[in-house]
């Protein structure tokens, strides 16, 4: 004759131990997921906005330019104050990204635009890459973006040609222009010996999808591993 388990106050602690875990993982992996759909909402934005009609140069006198936004700009290159940002990659191999800015015509403002791309020389370090700057009116196309991302700087804050980081701020009072808030990534194919492969930045959705899985598993894992354990064993297989 087979008598069943008692429950011990070791079996509660169990069961509350398991009920406290899955929410957690359960809780963890719903946020992962909530995170997935917030960034696919903001592609979803990015990619609306570059859907639209290219905005002009008159566009961009109003405050507040929308950023993804499809530009066609024409003005003149401040060729002075090109500079170039070391330590970037473009198709996996590094060397600079070249800015200068555009005096929008037509008296408009002065807008910083990320050129384009060009390879450094590893032998001589402070060679400057051969990029040509047309002097007269130029038109371009391109898209608002913000700044150049920023690298660490051991040295902080430089100046010249050649440059970690650049602050727009700092750069606008340097060059003693008043420059936008925004720059504008120029697009097309190469020229002006410059690269325009650009990146799409990563959203990061798949990392998320993936954590979120790993959540869940965990959940279902201690679920089974809970009812073998603490119901199967304990009272229907025979002792």
């Amino acid at each position: 004759m087979s008598t069943r388990p008692s429950l011990d106050w070791r079996f509660w602690v169990l069961t509350l131990a398991a009920l406290v875990s899955v929410g957690a993982t359960l809780a963890l992996g719903g946020w992962q997921l909530s995170r997935a759909a917030y960034k696919e909402a903001l592609q979803a934005q990015t990619d609306a906005q570059r859907r639209l009609a290219p905005l002009d140069g008159s566009s961009l006198r109003n405050p507040g330019p929308v950023v993804h936004r499809q530009v066609v700009l024409r003005g003149t290159w401040l060729a002075a104050h090109t500079v170039f940002l070391e330590n970037r990659q473009m198709n996996g191999k590094p060397g600079f990204y070249v800015l200068t800015p555009l005096q929008i015509e037509a008296g408009g403002p002065v807008v910083l635009v990320q050129r384009g791309w060009a390879p450094r020389n590893f032998v001589d370090r402070a060679e400057l890459p051969k990029v040509e700057t047309p002097s007269g009116p130029v038109a371009l196309q391109g898209r608002i973006a913000p700044a150049p991302s920023k690298l660490y700087d051991f040295m902080g804050a430089a100046s010249g040609p050649i440059r970690q980081n650049l602050d727009l701020p700092r750069f606008s009072a340097e060059i003693h222009q008043p420059l936008l808030d925004v720059t504008v990534v120029q697009t097309g194919e190469a020229s002006d010996g410059l690269l325009r492969q650009w990146a799409e930045p990563a959203t990061g959705v798949e990392k998320h999808y993936g954590y979120a899985f790993q959540w869940f598993g965990l959940s279902g894992l201690i679920t089974i591993l809970y009812v073998w354990f603490q119901i199967v064993r304990r009272f229907l297989l025979p002792s």
